[in-house]
This record gives C-alpha cells, sequence and structure tokens, in this order.
C-alpha cells in the first residue's frame, strides 16, 4: 500500500518471494478412453440415475480428472521403481568388484550398501509423500466444494483491496479499502456498492468500524487515518435466480476491476472526514478502535504507532520501538490490549489497562516480516509471516506457541472467527485455508479459474452475525467475496 500512486504494484513492500515447494500435477486433456464422437453426456444415457445431467456430467470430469492423476502418479511409480532398481544393482556391482579385490576396501562395501538403502529410502519417502499429498488434495478439494461455498462477488474497486471489514452494527454492511484511494461500503445480500469514501489522498490501506456508532476508521498511503460518519440505504434483496450456481454468469468473467452495475457517480460519497489524524511521518499502514471506541491506534511505515483520543483527534501515546516499518495493529475485543507487527521480524504487545503503567512485550518467533498479529475472544495472539508460518500463542505465557502451522506462501492478513475461533489464512499463492487453533487443517477455500482470487490474496474478515454469508476475502484482482462456510460439519469432520 503506497501512497499516492494508488498502485497495486508500486504499492506494496516488496516481498522477498521463495519458490513454493508444492507438488506440480500434471494435467492431461486425452480422450482415448471415449469412443470417437461421444460426448461424456453421451456416455451416460440409458444409466439409471435421477441425477441432473449437468451435475452426473460435472462428477464424469471429477472421476476422469483423479483417474488421471493417479495414472500420472503411478506412471511415475514405475519410474522411480525403475530408478531404485537400477541405483541397486549398480551399487551392488560396485560393492562385489571391492570385496573380491582388496581386503582394506570392504570399508566401501559396507559405504556403499548404506548409501544405497539411504537412497532408495530418500526416494520411497519422496513417493509416500507426493501421493499423501496428491490424495490428501483431492479430499480438500471435494471436501470444500460442500463445505465451503462462493456465495457473492463484490466487484467496483479501480485497484487492489487491502482490507477489508464487516459493521458491529445494523444496517450490517461490508467495508473494503482500496489502492484507488476509496473505501466502499457494500449490501452483503445483494452485492451493491451502497457508498463511496473519497477524502483519502492515497490509497486505503485498511478500514474498521466503530463497536456502536456508525463511524468507519481507514488509515492511508496519504499517512493520516481518517474517522468518518457513514449512513446507508440498503436495497432489497433480489429474488434468488433459478440455478444455485450458473458458471456462465460468474462475475469473474468480467474485464478485472469493471465497475459492477453502476458507476462511482451514482454511489452516494463521503468526501470530508469527521476527524483527520496526521501525527505520522510515513505511511499509514493499519488502524484500530480500542474497546468501547473512545481511542484509536494507528500503525505507520514511520516504525511507531500513535494512541489518539477520538473525541479531540489528540495524540495521546506514540508506541515506539519497532526497528524496521509497521505492518499491522489489532486490539483486543475486551480489554485494553494492543498488538503491532512489523517488517522486523516481530510484533510487539501493548498494555494500557493500567493508566500509569504502559508495558510492552517483543516477541521473536518468525524468521521473516510479520504480516499481521490478531487477538482471539479468549486469551490467544495468532500471528502470521512472511516466513509462511502462521503462530498461536497463549498470552499468559508467550515465551513459545503453543502451535504452529507451516505453509508453502506467504500469509497476509489473517483473521479469528470469534464463536469457533477459526483461523483463516490469506496467501500470496491465491488460496485460503482454514485452520483450528491447535493447528490443524479443515479446509482450503475452492478456486479454479472461474471460482475464487486470481491474484494474491490479502485478507480475511468473518461475519458469524450472518449465517449464509460468514466469511469475506479480498485481493489484488480487485474483488471481495462472501462465502459460505458450514462450520458445524467442518468441525465435525474434523
Amino acid at each position: 500500500p503506497a501512497s499516492d500512486s494508488g498502485s497495486t504494484s508500486a504499492a506494496r513492500h516488496p516481498k522477498q518471494k521463495r519458490k513454493a515447494h508444492s507438488l506440480s500435477i500434471r494435467r492431461t486433456n486425452s480422450t482415448e478412453d471415449r469412443p470417437p464422437g461421444i460426448q461424456r453426456g453421451d456416455m451416460l444415457e440409458g444409466q439409471d440415475s435421477k441425477l441432473p445431467l449437468s451435475l452426473r456430467n460435472n462428477l464424469l470430469d471429477l472421476f476422469g480428472q483423479i483417474e488421471r492423476e493417479f495414472e500420472n502418479l503411478y506412471i511415475e511409480n514405475l519410474e522411480l521403481r525403475r530408478e531404485i532398481d537400477s541405483l541397486n544393482e549398480r551399487l551392488t556391482g560396485d560393492g562385489q568388484t571391492v570385496d573380491g579385490g582388496d581386503p582394506t576396501k570392504g570399508a566401501l562395501k559396507t559405504k556403499a550398501s548404506h548409501s544405497t538403502s539411504q537412497l532408495s529410502q530418500k526416494l520411497k519417502t519422496t513417493y509416500k509423500a507426493s501421493t499423501s499429498k496428491i490424495v490428501s488434495s483431492f479430499k480438500a478439494t471435494t471436501g470444500s466444494r460442500a463445505l465451503c461455498q462462493l456465495l457473492k462477488e463484490y466487484v467496483g474497486h479501480r485497484d487492489g483491496i487491502w482490507d477489508l471489514s464487516v459493521t458491529r452494527t445494523q444496517p450490517v454492511v461490508l467495508g473494503t479499502a482500496s489502492a484507488d484511494h476509496s473505501a466502499l461500503l457494500w449490501s452483503i445480500e445483494t452485492g451493491k456498492c451502497v457508498l463511496r469514501y473519497a477524502g483519502h489522498a492515497g490509497s486505503v490501506n485498511s478500514i474498521k468500524f466503530h463497536p456502536t456508532e456508525q463511524m468507519a476508521l481507514t488509515a492511508s498511503g496519504d499517512q493520516t487515518a481518517h474517522i468518518w460518519r457513514y449512513m446507508v440505504q440498503l436495497p432489497a434483496p433480489q429474488p434468488p435466480p433459478d440455478a444455485s450456481c450458473d458458471d456462465d454468469q460468474d462475475s469473474s468473467d468480467r474485464e478485472e476491476g469493471e465497475v459492477d452495475g453502476e458507476g462511482f457517480c451514482e454511489v452516494p460519497t463521503v468526501r470530508v472526514a469527521t476527524a483527520t489524524l496526521k501525527s505520522h511521518q510515513g505511511v499509514v499502514i493499519a488502524a484500530d478502535w480500542l474497546v468501547g471506541g473512545r481511542q484509536v491506534v494507528t500503525a505507520s511505515w514511520d516504525r511507531a504507532a500513535n494512541l489518539y483520543e477520538v473525541e479531540t483527534s489528540e495524540l495521546v501515546h506514540t508506541l515506539t520501538g519497532h526497528d524496521q516499518e509497521l505492518t499491522h495493529c489489532c486490539t483486543h475485543p475486551t480489554q485494553r490490549l494492543v498488538v503491532t507487527s512489523s517488517r522486523d521480524t516481530t510484533f510487539r504487545l501493548w498494555d494500557f489497562r493500567d493508566p500509569s503503567i504502559h508495558s510492552v512485550n517483543v516477541f521473536q518467533g518468525h524468521t521473516d516480516t510479520v504480516t499481521s498479529a490478531v487477538f482471539t475472544v479468549g486469551d490467544n495472539v495468532v500471528s502470521g509471516s512472511d516466513d509462511r508460518t502462521v503462530k498461536v500463542w497463549d498470552l499468559k505465557n508467550m515465551r513459545s506457541p503453543i502451535a504452529t502451522i507451516r505453509t508453502d506462501s506467504a500469509v497476509n492478513r489473517i483473521s479469528v472467527s470469534a464463536n469457533q475461533r477459526i483461523i483463516a489464512l490469506p496467501h500470496d499463492n491465491r488460496q485460503v485455508r482454514l485452520f483450528d487453533m491447535s493447528g490443524v487443517r479443515l479446509a482450503r477455500l475452492p478456486r479454479s479459474n472461474r471460482m475464487g482470487h486470481r491474484r494474491m490474496v490479502c485478507c480475511t474478515a468473518w461475519n458469524e452475525e450472518n449465517q449464509s454469508c460468514n466469511l469475506f476475502t479480498c485481493g489484488f484482482d480487485r474483488q471481495a467475496i462472501g462465502w459460505n462456510i458450514n462450520i458445524p460439519a467442518l468441525l465435525q469432520e474434523k
């Protein structure tokens, strides 16, 4: 999120990208097993089934993909076995030759034999790991389709979306913060934009809503944070379409950044902030309300976090100590605690519960930029990092994490559901994964060329008050997505 340019490419600190270690799966489009001129639907004709033809075609496609994956795996297995046999023969031959010669070289036979078994074991382990990874990916994909469903896409921003949040008061709306210098409020049910905030002169990097009033807090690349009031008129919900999921109407087919429905000029626009907080000397990357909503905290690339009084906009405290730019800040839902994260690989816990003592604790559990650290409703902090790990910490004993989640891609702004405490991880590689607090993977949100994010996922936000659309994600592809996560079934399956 940079400043005035507003462009996604120039907006973010360059990350040190690493090659993902995920297994590359070759997909084939072979139709050898199908008689010429016969389509999938024709192959199903005459079979006794009450399933709609389109669903049966879809199932046949899925099973065909699975068959091709395991066919590839079978071929790889044969190649590995041939390689193992060849190496065994070569090394055994070397050992026999050595054994018949100089007795002092007997150790070489042992060494050759040992290296043979090591190599064989390594190849077998690699094969088993590849197999389990493929099998688990099929389980996750098929399971995720049923447990995690895409409900709505929110399209209208003209650049990447850095952050999103859901209001905590009625009417409940979704807020998004974008590099296009604007924040938008959306009707969750209809997917229509209902209000635009255009008061910032730079990228809008975060958005958070007041706990009890219709006020929003946004942080920006223009080195300020704004507090602004909003009033929205929600459109009437649209009747559901005949088909529950019509791929032909998928909004992913739209050009990137195309405004959904009406243009910005027809959306009510707020251009003036109620309060402007401007003590930072660099990009303000995040901001949040302290419990009660009378104070806010901001985090900046100037390596400091600031605490302000909302009513007077007065700077109360400057929180210094981080060695590099801050990336995020978060407040505890019920206590006067703040956690800040930074590119210096640490996150800090600031305690304002005692007015006379403002203690700080530094946590060094990561090896790369800490992209976010958030509180849970209980006594935990969850931190995510560019080092591809997420760690769960106990506030009462934060010497070491109580759980570590290792992933295959850098982790961005995470969120934890309040009721079931499920962690939603947005990744640089466009995936979104769900874990429980003990580090057990629950699901991966479905993603394909026609579903899910097409570029890096920046942020996730839970909305447990809504039984249907209860998780939101946003990313560099300029859209936010609303998902239905069947949490009871997810936890039962675990």
